[in-house]
């Protein structure tokens, strides 16, 4: 039998392998959703993602018997060691057959080039950064995923588990059907918030420059604890920005502010994964079309980004937020949301995300091993 053969992404025509493998592998799945391959590239370009300004990877396929079988991406971020004082690796965009040499393989050659490269631990996954997706979806495989958030099959528990990588923290997902919009526990907890002097907002599309500034003036105070956290820099906020801008709605996006200094922010998309299950993956003019038409039958939204600063937390900001955002959603024809990732250990957002009603619907987890 011909042994399994682990080599690098060299030239477009790999990249072109190793973008193309997710179809063969989720052939047959029901709720996988195939990413847009020209964004995946994006992503994946050190010309054109920013994030690649203080990091590198290395992009790794399998083969076995004549056959791609695998992949797995290695990387090592600069700004994260230096933020973090800790030298960490990370792994992401793995795929793989139900083939536990082929996963010990993928996962022995990112360990190996980390280790080349100084790092101690590795971690994931994650594609590229906790900025972009990450974790694998351990509990919650019942549901497509929403916009931005992974899927993987079941059987990825056990090639990770037995390849000897350990739970580093679970993040979780929490759902909200649309009686929670408006139901009378949320009216209660408005008349309770401590948010005297707080004023709240949508997002002023028609002013992009002068919004994404305050975005960036909340982004890295509110989230600068957080496990996993790197503060992104102004080039990497303008990409993502940029990336979101087409798909925002102003009805589901808001600042907060004290007077005229911005305090807090949450921001949410439609669920365009409702659209990609319809394109597979092609952005070309049959992709436009379907885009455009079913966009308008999307019925459920995505809370991908919420923050407070520091000296403003434990006010209530967040949920007069959430109560600006839920009420608005409804009024915009949105059936449902879902508000995620938090993280386990996040006892104050997931308790207000119970106290709200939502209803804690999918774990994900991020895995670590020594080098």
């Amino acid at each position: 039998m011909e042994p399994i053969q682990v080599f690098t992404v060299e030239n477009e025509k790999d990249m072109e392998i190793f973008l193309s493998l997710p179809w063969k592998i989720y052939q047959n799945d029901p709720h996988w959703v195939p990413p847009l391959i020209s964004d995946q590239k994006k992503l994946l370009s050190a010309k054109e993602n920013p994030f690649f300004e203080h990091a590198k990877a290395k992009l790794f396929l399998a083969r076995k018997e004549g056959e791609i079988v695998g992949r797995l991406a290695a990387c090592l971020d600069r700004n994260y060691i230096e933020f973090h004082q800790e030298k960490q690796g990370t792994f992401g965009f793995f795929e793989c057959i139900d083939d536990q040499s082929v996963a010990n393989l993928l996962f022995e050659s990112a360990k190996n080039w980390l280790k080349e490269k100084g790092m101690t631990v590795m971690r994931g996954p994650l594609n590229l950064s906790t900025n972009d997706e990450c974790a694998l979806l351990v509990n919650g495989f019942e549901m497509d995923p929403m916009v931005m958030m992974p899927y993987n099959p079941r059987y990825y528990l056990r090639l990770y588990e037995q390849a000897d990588l350990r739970k580093a923290k679970d993040l979780y997902a929490y759902y909200f059907d649309g009686t929670t919009f408006d139901s009378p526990r949320l009216a209660k907890i408005s008349v309770r918030l401590d948010t005297k002097g707080i004023n709240i907002r949508p997002v002023n599309l028609r002013d992009f420059r002068r919004e994404v500034a305050l975005f960036k003036e909340v982004y890295n105070q509110a989230w600068s604890k957080n496990w996993g956290f790197v503060p992104m820099t102004d080039s990497e906020i303008d990409y993502m920005a940029k990336s979101l801008k087409q798909l925002v709605e102003p009805a589901l996006v808001y600042f907060a502010f004290d007077r005229e200094k911005p305090v807090g922010v949450i921001m949410s998309v439609p669920d365009y994964n409702f659209v990609l299950k319809k394109i597979d993956g092609k952005l070309n003019l049959s992709g436009m079309i379907k885009f455009l038409y079913y966009r308008r039958k999307i019925k459920g939204i995505r809370v991908l980004i919420m923050g407070v600063i520091h000296s403003y937390q434990k006010r209530g900001i967040e949920a007069a937020m959430i109560l600006n955002l839920f009420k608005n959603g409804k009024a915009k024809g949105y059936e449902y949301a879902e508000l995620s990732w938090i993280l386990e250990d996040n006892v104050l957002m997931n308790r207000l995300a119970e106290m709200i009603g939502g209803k804690k619907y999918k774990t994900y987890r991020i895995y670590e091993m020594a080098i």
